[in-house]
């Protein structure tokens, strides 16, 4: 299941960063796109605005078929205050419009990719791939929330996958 976590996380983060280049975070120094995922970072007592944060939080496992079919929740948290020099009057549409990033990276064709296997990336350079896709639905819009002074989202989508041997 974690090369279909991590093979959606990427393809999701170039997909963002293709529709948004200015999407990005500063996180311990350095600035990424503005995509994470929550299980894979250092706890902080803040979360960052404008930033799109994956969990996963629900997953099943159908062993009824010649290969085990994954399927995961993802849950996609975000929020704004809007841009400082409106005094975040903006947040609505600032929400409005990284609603509109995360439908387009979601739901651009196609809804599937490659699998790959990123534990080797570190001493490589390359993630390996795996004989397997993964797909995934249409995201699922969740009310907005005010916290603060930010307004916030959650998005789900279910990401599917075959596991193959060894995963």
């Amino acid at each position: 299941m974690q090369n279909a976590k991590d093979t959606f996380y990427e393809v999701l983060r170039s997909r963002v960063v293709a529709g948004n280049p200015e999407r990005t975070i500063v996180l311990r120094g350095l600035i990424r796109p503005g995509v994470l995922v929550e299980e894979n970072e250092l706890i902080t007592a803040t979360t960052l605005p404008d930033c799109f944060r994956l969990r996963w939080t629900e997953t099943s496992v159908d062993r009824a078929h010649q290969l085990p079919l994954a399927v995961m929740r993802c849950e996609v948290f975000y929020e704004t205050a809007g841009q400082v020099g409106n005094g975040g009057m903006d947040r609505g549409r600032a929400l409005a419009a990284m609603d509109a990033e995360l439908a387009e990276a979601i739901g651009a064709t196609p809804q599937s990719a490659s699998k790959q296997n990123y534990a080797g990336l570190a001493t490589s350079g390359v993630a390996a791939p795996m004989s397997s896709r993964i797909w995934w639905t249409d995201v699922n819009f969740g009310a907005a929330e005010i916290k603060g002074d930010r307004v916030g989202r959650s998005a789900t989508v279910m990401v599917m996958s075959y596991e193959e041997a060894g995963e």
